[in-house]
């Protein structure tokens, strides 16, 4: 690296720390929908200093032409903190809190990597992309209609990430669900907050309930009897929730599991007892929630229950 480069990475450095003691919440801010290189000087030829990825934010310093200076966040460093630089990019491909239907730009964007994130061969990251873009809608814009949708999708993107690696984890089926790795509830229950008595709070709420789950029954019916009263009391408090029928759905198939649980261990009280609130719960399902899927699965259900059918254990 030549003298000069390292003169001008140096002046960089200082326009970084004086950016960084004068920001305010005055500064203009903008969120890339696009990736956008960084370079050192307002010319492409001059040198890269990064790339500034979807739903990363910049801090615009100054203008220049079609050129915008500005402190730009890169995502983690090395050691975990994140890599803010100082440094030239196109003034394109940046959504602001001026820009014309910016809360919709942002939001295509982010389910634009959304699905880019569920499809095979994807973009790499792209779950990741979609995670800092709803955010960002929520944030830059909390009067849009889009933003509690947004605030939950982020919250949600981040909560399935972490329980794809407590799934992975050696505690994934600990029994007592305290011994397993507990997701990260603090956007959830910013989201039940901010927009509390919305489907998005519902919704927040129902995704908080994994961390209450068993990891393993191992076959002790503590666990889906204390499931199945934590899946009804939700149903009961989110009534119109889009979950609703889900939870008591979840109610129902943990007390028919309970059926066949009781049943190993010779107590024939309780598990006609199970049958009878497994079959009650069932049957409110189509009632409270006709049109959902989860009435014909409950169906089902009903049908199995009344042919006493086992749904849970070896049922071949």
């Amino acid at each position: 690296m030549g003298k000069r480069l390292h003169f001008l990475l140096f002046l960089s450095f200082l326009l970084l720390l004086t950016a960084l003691l004068h920001a305010d919440e005055n500064t203009e801010r903008g969120v890339a929908v696009s990736p956008q290189t960084v370079y050192v000087s307002p010319d492409t030829s001059s040198q890269k200093i990064g790339v500034l990825e979807r739903g990363r934010e910049a801090a615009v310093l100054e203008h220049s032409g079609q050129w915008i200076h500005v402190l730009a966040s890169m995502g983690p460093d090395p050691n975990g903190g994140e890599r803010d630089v100082s440094g030239w990019m196109q003034d394109k491909g940046l959504v602001r809190k001026t820009t014309p239907n910016g809360d919709q730009v942002l939001f295509g964007e982010a389910a634009d990597s959304e699905a880019q994130a569920s499809q095979r061969g994807g973009r790499r990251g792209a779950d990741k992309d979609a995670y800092r873009l709803y955010h960002r809608v929520a944030e830059y814009f909390p009067n849009s209609p889009l933003a509690g949708e947004a605030a939950y999708r982020s919250a949600d993107i981040a909560w399935q990430l972490d329980v794809e690696d407590m799934k992975h984890r050696p505690s994934a089926k600990e029994k007592d669900p305290y011994m397993r790795h507990q997701m990260d509830e603090d956007q959830m229950r910013q989201v039940e907050h901010k927009y509390s008595h919305t489907k998005w709070a519902d919704l927040a709420a129902f995704d908080l309930i994994d961390n209450k789950l068993c990891g393993d029954w191992q076959g002790d019916p503590k666990c889906p009897e204390k499931e199945s009263s934590i899946y009804e009391k939700y149903a009961a408090e989110h009534p119109q929730s889009p979950k609703a029928a889900e939870a008591l759905y979840d109610a129902a198939s943990r007390q028919a599991a309970l059926i066949e649980m009781y049943r190993e261990q010779e107590d024939q009280k309780k598990s006609d007892e199970s049958r009878a609130k497994a079959m009650a719960i069932a049957q409110r399902i189509p009632q409270q929630y006709p049109q959902s899927d989860y009435a014909y699965r409950a169906q089902r259900l009903i049908f199995f229950l009344q042919q006493k059918i086992p749904t849970y254990g070896n049922t071949e």
